[in-house]
């Protein structure tokens, strides 16, 4: 389909859009592959895209999205550019989890500024030699858009940072949000220079391509597209704080997959989809997966590992082993516990500092004994923050060594200066505890790499003049707030915050038994060399490639503007109901059944009014006065207030609590469907909510003849809906040997007689105009809930062959009904057209009868 976005979609839903012009395949495309002025490909019609044309690929393509490219560069003497892999780039490192027969594109920025009469020849070369292409920011909107939206905005807030003032994270500025914005457009511009959509699969990472998938899904409808997120995401209290929240959400939900290191910053997102967006989510056969207009969004939730191989070539470096030696011989007879952290606010370094003067406090004999060596990489952002970390750090480390060194030792060894991968391995290697204690961290991969190290290997073993046949010892400390903390079971966790409980999780790492440590060590080898970075991304790849396995039998097209772009999925078989369609076959039709669901179908679900409005009474009325028409209202609600509400349709069928109670006209007497000789289990059903509304705030109980309702569309909606799944099984226990039917609807569980469901009104009604010889030839139906759907059925299976069936829910989502409309409002402008043809219809015969009495 084309990626446009439609305003208007009925020629779409019909299939009468023009076709679009053929699209890219790598082997032969419109464009070139290399485009290096920024915004050039984003300035052409998205009409000149097609995610439907055939492809030539065989091979399979992956698209690789970061922040950065894995390319290490350098300018040489001559002013050349010189590029190589960075081999300690995750971005590199994930290939050895993708098959071998998948070709890999890197799209990224550079670490380099290129001169831009530059750009065009180091672009060819990264192609070529690397397929890498990159995405060239001009120095200005960089600044904005890395180290002032990314790092002031994001990056604090989703570490739980909030900018209650101008010194705290900085508050919200829009200029550095658009120039995030632009920042992600262009690098969907330089995707679309290498993507042939409908066979190429695109995995983005991180939160500073937070909205590129709006703009890739904007352009490429069925685009296979992945996104991991490798720093925490906040809770919805934190999150709801962003005034771009809900376009932040909605562009993720543009990607098929999305993936999580934890399950806790999961279920954050999926809360904050829950809140600000109304959605829910669902778990299916081990799969958690987010119904977004027609699309699943899948969930994935995996941490990502280390790269094992590199890892261990590293370890056999001769390199490591003299670095092991020296360090042996500078702590021999000393205890070394390591901290490896970044120089930022989150790291808890000076924490760390105050529990290990706490641990030389409350424990004099480890004094001399015991030295903490922290390494402080360098931070990754910059300002006032980053300035304050490190005085208190420096700060912190001096007064500890002056209150506890001597000649010969000091407490407390800060290494701030950058080191070579192999000193830091060296560093793990003789540490007897690694010390991780974020207050708040992503992943953090320092613990993973600490436990290969300390299994080590036999040269090392003889290095230090270890037995290879006893078993390898490693102690973690770790902060609860860290990702990487669930999976490694071994490790004392511990809250950064409180000084004296990491410190006595110091003292307990340090005096554990000897077989203690062993158990602990084995249990995080094992899974830590089973979870390395290639089986993450095979494990992602897998996923991806099953969330966009029914793209191609999918029917899509996109609506809204800006980043509130999202792209409607429809199975081939559910279409959104033309009006010209309808109201063509409602002419040529003589007998005709009309079934209206009320709440949320003829007035908006959840609005303060709950009484119809009067368009939807003389809309009502227009139709009950065609002759060739019979009309129903069908709700939920109980007899008295339907009869009140539509007092002014004489000729309107009403059936009310589900159809328990069913009247003809407005002269007619109730009837009953379904004979319920006692309503006793009431007495049994009615505590078991009063418990439920007791301890749910903004939950009630509506009592109707025929049942119970229970409704909690105004309590907290996480909340709510986990009573109400408890309140189901209560009620169904409590209720399972009565003659009645518990079931949950939107926001509401409902006891009800059994039997008793709008589809007794489809059957009752086409029963009687068949008895009367009016076996309709236009049936309509429509509503917006589950109690709907036995609407659809019965009319479908009745007369589906006979008839021009038009069964409509409101909102695209799973149906019996083979048509939808958006909602209330397109309800009612159909429900208009039909009207009018009615009115018109009346009027004829009017002028028709004036004109035979004249001619009398």
């Amino acid at each position: 389909m084309m990626s446009r976005s439609y305003t208007n979609l009925f020629e779409l839903a019909s299939g009468e859009a023009p076709l679009p012009s053929s699209g890219f395949s790598r082997a032969g495309k419109k464009l070139s592959r290399v485009a290096t002025v920024p915004g050039v490909l984003s300035e052409l019609d998205d009409e000149g895209f097609s995610s439907d044309a055939p492809s030539s690929v065989s091979q399979e393509h992956m698209i690789i999205v970061g922040n950065q490219l894995p390319l290490r560069v350098h300018k040489g003497p001559d002013g050349s550019w010189n590029f190589s892999w960075d081999e300690d780039s995750l971005l590199l490192q994930l290939r050895d989890g993708l098959r071998e027969d998948v070709e890999i594109t890197y799209v990224g920025c550079l670490r380099e500024e290129i001169d831009p009469k530059d750009q065009d020849d180091v672009a060819q070369e990264l192609l070529e030699n690397f397929k890498c292409v990159p995405a060239f920011i001009p120095p200005e909107l960089f600044s904005k858009f890395y180290h002032g939206f990314c790092k002031q905005h994001l990056w604090p807030l989703f570490h739980y940072m909030l900018p209650l003032s101008p010194d705290l994270g900085g508050r919200f500025d829009r200029s550095l949000w658009q120039a995030y914005v632009s920042v992600n457009k262009i690098f969907a511009d330089k995707v679309m220079e290498v993507i042939s959509p409908d066979d190429d699969f695109v995995w983005v990472h991180d939160y500073h391509l937070l909205v590129l998938p709006t703009f890739l899904r904007k352009r490429f409808n069925r685009v296979k597209l992945g996104f991991f997120l490798h720093s925490p995401f906040p809770s919805s209290e934190i999150y709801r704080t962003l005034p771009i929240r809900d376009e932040l959400l909605r562009a993720l939900l543009n990607s098929d997959l999305i993936g999580f290191h934890t399950f806790d910053y999961a279920r954050h997102f999926l809360s904050c989809c829950s809140r600000m967006l109304g959605l829910s989510y669902q778990s299916k056969r081990g799969y958690i997966g987010l119904e977004y207009y027609g699309r699943n969004v899948s969930i994935k939730i995996l941490p990502v590992g280390i790269h094992l191989k590199q890892l261990r070539n590293v370890l056999d470096l001769p390199e490591t082993e003299s670095k092991v030696v020296e360090l042996r011989d500078q702590f021999r007879g000393q205890t070394v516990l390591l901290g490896v952290d970044d120089m930022d606010i989150f790291k808890g370094i000076s924490l760390k500092l105050l529990a290990f003067e706490s641990l030389l406090t409350q424990h004099p004999e480890k004094r001399g004994k015991v030295v903490l060596v922290q390494i402080a990489n360098p931070a990754r952002g910059r300002g006032k923050d980053v300035l304050e970390v490190q005085s208190e750090t420096h700060t912190t480390r001096e007064r500890i060594n002056r209150k506890f060194g001597r000649p010969g030792y000091k407490p407390v060894i800060l290494i701030d200066n950058p080191l070579q991968f192999y000193e830091r391995i060296a560093y793990y290697v003789i540490s007897e505890c690694c010390l991780v204690t974020a207050v708040r961290d992503g992943m953090n991969l320092i613990p993973y790499e600490y436990v290969i190290c300390r299994q080590g290997n036999n040269k090392l073993d003889e290095t230090l003049g270890a037995n290879p046949s006893i078993p390898k010892k490693s102690m973690l400390v770790v902060s609860e707030f860290i990702g990487c903390s669930p999976s490694l079971s071994g490790a004392i966790r511990v809250n950064p915050w409180n000084i004296d409980a990491v410190a006595e999780a110091m003292d307990s790492a340090l005096v554990f038994s000897e077989a203690e440590k062993q158990m602990r060590h084995e249990k995080h080898y094992r899974y830590v060399s089973t979870h390395d970075v290639a089986y993450w991304a095979r494990s992602f790849w897998q996923d991806l490639e099953r969330s966009c396995r029914d793209h191609v039998r999918r029917r899509c097209w996109g609506i809204g503007f800006g980043l509130g772009f999202r792209v409607v999925a429809l199975d081939p078989n559910f279409r959104k109901l033309s009006i010209e369609h309808i109201v063509s076959a409602y002419k040529r039709t003589k007998r005709r059944a009309i079934l209206l669901d009320y709440d949320g179908t003829m007035t908006l679900q959840g609005s303060i009014s709950t009484g119809p409005s009067s368009e939807v009474i003389g809309l009502v009325n227009s139709l009950c006065r065609d002759p060739k028409n019979v009309v129903y209202i069908v709700s939920g609600k109980d007899r008295a207030t339907l009869t009140e509400w539509f007092s002014s349709c004489e000729k309107l069928g009403v059936a009310a609590e589900h159809g328990y109670f069913l009247r003809e006209i407005k002269d007619a007497e109730w009837e009953t469907c379904v004979a319920v000789p006692d309503f006793y289990w009431k007495q049994i059903a009615e505590p078991v909510m009063k418990l439920y509304t007791e301890t749910t705030d903004g939950s009630t109980i509506e009592t109707k003849e025929s049942g119970l309702v229970w409704n909690y569309q105004y309590a907290d909606p996480d909340f709510g809906s986990c009573q109400a799944k408890e309140l189901l099984d209560h009620l169904e226990s409590v209720l399972a040997n009565e003659p009645v039917t518990v079931k949950s609807g939107q926001n509401i569980v409902e006891v009800k007689p059994q039997g008793v469901n709008k589809g007794l009104v489809a059957d009752r009604l086409l029963t009687i105009m068949k008895q009367r010889g009016m076996l309709p030839d236009f049936v309509l139906c429509i509503g917006d809930d589950r109690s709907d759907e036995d609407m659809f059925e019965a009319i479908t299976r009745s007369i589906g062959l006979i008839a021009e069936v038009f069964a409509c829910t409101v909102g695209r989502k799973p149906s019996k009904a083979r048509y939808f409309l958006e909602d209330t409002t397109e309800i009612l402008r159909m429900l208009q057209g039909l009207a009018a043809v009615s009115e018109l219809h009346s009027l004829n015969n009017v002028t028709k009868g004036f004109q035979k009495v004249v001619i009398e």
